[in-house]
């Protein structure tokens, strides 16, 4: 039999995200940002289930285009990243993949090339990772003119959008927004999942809700339930043994844990070899029979300990939630020291993902 952890990938819970994400996005459409495998879902079922919908994705290299094509699905796909080498132009005209361009030797690609694709050009509103300074667009404009490309939009990226006092999402609009203001009939692209819930924030023509689509918040002061969103991954495992442990006794690598009186204790068949957080140390929230119940002491490579106190009638067999509609994962997340990104990206090829919906 196999190991029983597994993550469980609700379909109609990533739909009903990527229609709030439309909604709030306005009169802006909304590109579904499907990178890094559909942030750990699977990108080609997450491209089928949300092919009815979406008219546009999102990715960051060529193999995630390329996984959207072999699934027979037609939608645009915007490469977010752009080409790595000069041979990608030709495959990303063939794919029919709009291309994001940050660097001049990107451009000169492109320009050089007797294949064309749909060109975006990323802008550095401040964030100051990839893309051309405002003053240096004009001739980027001129260089494409010349070499007998047309790009269809500028898009930027915001840095801060997650922390909502914060005043640099506004500054980083307004740099945008005057940066491209010369070319006033090409589309515009600024939004991520955060900058859905920023009151008065313009998103322009295309929004890219990311994070937002499976169910984990975006913003650092508000969980997802809040926001209304609906967890799509349930991380699950089951217990495989119980024990009582006595005062003095201690689980686990370190000793870091130890009973101050009598406590029931099970062993789940999950551990940072599956992508569950190593940091996610005592008191980490899980679920079992209908209650909640904390991690005790360092999580190992295949396994974890939890404190069954709460559910002292727990045996082995029993299913236990990492994390899912019982127990969401931005609260893992705080207790691991990070962000509901990283556990979903992190969750191994080791564990199946099951899909429903």
């Amino acid at each position: 039999m196999p190991r029983p952890t597994i993550a469980h990938v609700d379909l109609d819970a990533l739909r009903h995200n990527y229609r709030l994400a439309r909604e709030r996005a306005g009169d802006a459409s909304a590109m579904a940002v499907i990178k890094a495998d559909g942030y750990g879902h699977g990108i080609r079922a997450v491209a089928r289930a949300l092919a009815a919908d979406v008219s546009c994705f999102a990715v960051a290299c060529l193999e995630e285009a390329q996984a959207i094509r072999d699934e027979g699905l037609n939608q645009t796909v915007v490469l977010l990243q752009g080409m790595h080498s000069e041979a990608d132009v030709a495959t990303c005209a063939r794919l029919g993949v709009e291309v994001v361009v940050h660097s001049d030797y990107q451009l000169q690609w492109v320009i050089d090339s007797p294949d064309r694709p749909t060109l975006w050009i990323k802008v550095n509103s401040g964030m100051n990772r990839l893309g051309f300074r405002p003053s240096e667009l004009a001739g980027v404009m001129a260089r494409a003119d010349q070499g007998g490309c047309r790009p269809k939009g500028f898009l930027t990226h915001f840095a801060s959008a997650d922390e909502p006092e914060s005043p640099v999402t506004e500054a980083q609009t307004r740099v945008f927004n005057e940066a491209v203001a010369p070319w006033p009939d090409l589309l515009r692209s600024v939004g991520n999942s955060a900058a859905h819930f920023r009151p008065g924030q313009p998103l322009f023509h295309w929004s890219r809700p990311g994070i937002m689509l499976y169910g984990a918040s975006p913003l650092g002061d508000r969980d997802s339930n809040v926001l209304g969103l609906k967890p799509v991954m349930t991380l699950a495992s089951e217990l495989i043994a119980v024990r009582t442990l006595q005062p003095g006794d201690s689980v686990g690598y370190g000793q870091t844990w130890t009973a101050d009186r009598p406590t029931p204790m099970g062993i789940v068949a999950i551990g940072y070899g599956d992508g569950y957080p190593r940091h996610a140390g005592t008191d980490t929230p899980a679920w079992v029979n209908g209650q909640r119940i904390r991690l005790i002491g360092r999580v190992s490579m295949d396994m974890l300990a939890v404190d069954l106190s709460a559910a002292p009638a727990a045996q082995p067999g029993d299913k236990v939630e990492l994390w899912g509609a019982n127990v969401l994962i931005d609260e893992v997340a705080r207790h691991a020291g990070t962000i509901g990104y990283e556990l979903l990206t992190g969750v191994t090829a080791r564990v199946p993902r099951r899909y429903r919906g």
